[in-house]
């Protein structure tokens, strides 16, 4: 059973009279964070201190960090810079014969698309884009579009601009039994709310850190499925190589890697910096649980659907909408032009993405935030 979180503002240095409903832009970061960053710098300033087995102990730990988020185990991530980075990775792992299709969907965000978009062409293959449905019920359109054809289907678990949900179970089964590849950007969501790969059985998942896992900007993970750890790494790199956490100094150049997902990591992994800073955030999400987490974010965002309705802003349906993210479109009339801007003058954050206002809070946002927001919208609308 989940339980509601008490607000967590004390946790991050935000000033009073700042309403950032923006976390799926960039989340700040907790107190403990910065903390463990500022420590880290102090490391490289005393570098002989320093020693071999710390280019790997907060690897694993972050690992297991992500992994528990998932329902992974840790050898299943890789280490990885940016979600455009994992989808690469997956890209050149899996195969698209000429004729075979990349099934995607209409306005996802950039680092799940271009690369397919490439990687089609390269092979004489096509994608299929899944046009916005209406309703905003992405599920059964997306099922629709995979048949034979299709070698691989790329999708986030919800849409980055107005948090309308995608059943991934079923989008899984589906891919499977054509044959196809999954492979998941899970962005906008671990973090915020349950995702079990264990049920979903993606191929492979890509997330960037820096939103809903509350970690610094330039860190990501990837999972691979236990049956796509034998591929080839973007790089050839040193350090995720079996045997060389105890051959400082080698000048061989072993060909095996280590187990898993870790042959993906990118290169300088061991950031003395960045690592400890994700750790620390990922145990508190781990404390916090992801599930709570949502059911403490989902009534902030249904107040603040209902509140968009009374101002002729609509949203995608209940049961078709994250509990934590959510987008405001105007079916009537376009958005007024810098409506983003005009808020921030005051003192209030959110996004405009694609045709709609993207209000996203975490556990430092009240009610009061929303009621801030409404009021702020019924005078500019």
């Amino acid at each position: 059973m989940t339980q509601p979180i008490p607000n967590q503002r004390h946790l991050f240095d935000i000033p009073d009279g700042v309403t950032y409903i923006n976390c799926a832009y960039l989340s700040p970061l907790l107190n403990t964070v910065r903390d463990a960053g500022v420590d880290g710098i102090g490391r490289k300033v005393h570098p002989w201190k320093i020693v071999r087995r710390d280019f790997y102990a907060e690897l694993d730990q972050a690992r297991a960090g992500f992994a528990h988020l998932i329902g992974a185990a840790a050898d299943d991530i890789a280490i990885i810079p940016a979600s455009s980075y994992g989808a690469a990775t997956a890209a050149a792992n899996l195969d698209i014969a000429r004729g075979q299709s990349v099934v995607l969907i209409e306005g996802e965000h950039g680092s799940n698309v271009r690369i397919w978009m490439v990687r089609a062409r390269d092979a004489g293959a096509r994608t299929v884009t899944v046009a916005r449905p209406k309703d905003d019920d992405w599920t059964p359109a997306i099922l629709d579009a995979i048949d034979g054809s299709t070698a691989v289907v790329a999708v986030p678990n919800l849409h980055w601009t107005d948090g309308s949900l995608i059943n991934l179970v079923a989008v899984g089964e589906r891919a499977r039994a054509v044959g196809a590849a999954l492979v998941v950007d899970g962005t906008q969501s671990i973090g915020a709310m349950p995702i079990d790969v264990t049920k979903v059985r993606p191929d492979f998942l890509v997330c960037s850190a820096y939103k809903w896992l509350l970690c610094p900007y330039t860190l990501g993970f990837l999972y691979a499925a236990p049956h796509r750890q034998s591929g080839q790494p973007l790089e050839q790199h040193g350090f995720n190589r079996a045997g060389v956490e105890a051959a400082e100094g080698a000048t061989d150049y072993p060909e095996p890697f280590e187990p898993g997902a870790r042959r993906y990591d990118m290169g300088e992994r061991s950031n003395f910096v960045s690592l400890p800073m994700a750790i620390a955030a990922l145990d508190q999400l781990r404390a916090w649980d992801p599930a709570n987490v949502a059911a403490t974010l989902k009534p902030l965002t249904e107040a603040a659907a209902e509140g968009g309705a009374r101002l002729g802003l609509s949203a995608p349906s209940q049961g078709l909408r994250a509990p934590h993210m959510i987008g405001l479109r105007s079916a009537a009339k376009q958005l007024p032009p810098g409506i983003q801007q005009t808020l921030a003058q005051q003192g209030i954050y959110i996004s405009h993405r694609g045709n709609a206002l993207r209000i996203s809070p975490h556990l430092y946002n009240s009610a009061a935030d929303v009621d801030r927001l409404l009021a702020a919208l019924k005078q500019i609308l």
